[in-house]
């Protein structure tokens, strides 16, 4: 590494836009920038412009990076970005998605997310939590001994596919009464247009109306959270519960009711905290930052670097 090596590139690559930037040792955002993903145009062109994105960042600092660091979608390793239902790539290495001659490391988009909790957000100094951004979808991000646990094939973290009603409506997954199909921020809006007959509407839309059909729907919504994170509190027993996400900016008339739910559920022990995200959308990309140094070889920048301990960061 060179002297001038004092930021490494991180790359936070969603379904419609990648955030990217260029993150000091001391978490310092030295730039970030945001562009489209390409996603209708094929896996290929998706590579193609993290590729370009990439090389575009580092050029705007100041010598060589020490590292590249991606959150991504899907099933992913370390070294390999595995599968991605809605970018459409299989089996892509990390290498693929960079031209320096620098190490780089991928993660999983959420618990890439939740890593940056654990490190410098809500989570820090916390060994067991629950990092759980609520958007368009719902994945969350176990922190177990203070490391990111992906389970044994990668899928761990998929609580958005916790049936809470099981003769519910039917997910996009294909089960029924799927978390995701009640509380989602996409859901939220989308049943509410269904029942309405209207078009397009808004989960934040739906959080502040006095329309009774509104209210039922979130109603539903806030009974499908409480009921999924009472199943997880009393499984992995957490510190804390971290809500991020679109729809934990509707503050009270989130967490409040979700809070009191949880509470009533769980009647021989005390609820764990229900606490807000403290890097809202910049999670990822801080996240992904860490990866990069981890991958540059500074592990002692934070706790649970590696998201999968059997792979080692590849030099492209």
């Amino acid at each position: 590494m060179s002297a001038k090596s004092s930021f490494v590139v991180a790359l936070d690559v969603g379904g419609t836009s990648m955030k990217g930037g260029l993150v000091t040792e001391s978490g310092a955002v030295l730039l970030s920038e945001r562009r489209p993903t390409p996603r209708t145009e094929g896996p290929d062109a998706v590579v193609a412009a993290i590729r370009d994105f990439i090389s575009h960042l580092a050029a705007s600092g100041e010598g060589v990076p020490a590292g590249v660091g991606l959150a991504v979608p899907g099933l992913v390793s370390a070294d390999m970005a595995v599968y991605a239902a809605n970018l459409g790539w299989r089996d892509v290495p990390a290498t693929d998605f960079t031209s320096l001659d620098v190490p780089v490391m991928l993660g999983h988009d959420v618990r890439t997310g939740g890593l940056a909790e654990s490190v410098m957000g809500a989570g820090r100094g916390v060994q067991d939590f629950l990092f759980l951004p609520i958007g368009t979808g719902i994945a969350g991000a176990m922190i177990v001994a203070g490391e990111p646990y992906g389970g044994a094939s990668g899928w761990g973290g998929e609580i958005g596919h916790i049936p809470v009603f099981p003769d519910g409506e039917q997910c996009a997954c294909g089960q029924f009464g799927c978390l995701e199909t009640y509380a989602s921020a996409a859901s939220v809006g989308r049943r509410y247009s269904l029942r309405a007959g209207l078009e397009n509407v808004r989960a934040e839309q739906v959080v502040s109306s006095d329309d009774p059909v509104a209210i039922e729907i979130w109603d539903e919504a806030v009974e499908a959270l409480s009921l999924a994170l009472a199943t997880y509190t009393l499984l992995m027993d957490p510190t804390m519960i971290v809500l991020g996400g679109g729809l934990a900016e509707a503050g009270p008339a989130l967490f409040d009711p979700v809070r009191t739910r949880l509470v009533k559920r769980l009647a021989f022990r005390s609820a764990p905290p229900l606490i807000p995200a403290a890097l809202g959308v910049d999670a990822g990309m801080l996240g992904a930052s860490l990866l990069g140094w981890r991958a540059a070889g500074r592990p002692e920048l934070g706790p649970g670097w590696a998201l999968d301990v059997r792979s080692e960061p590849l030099v492209s």
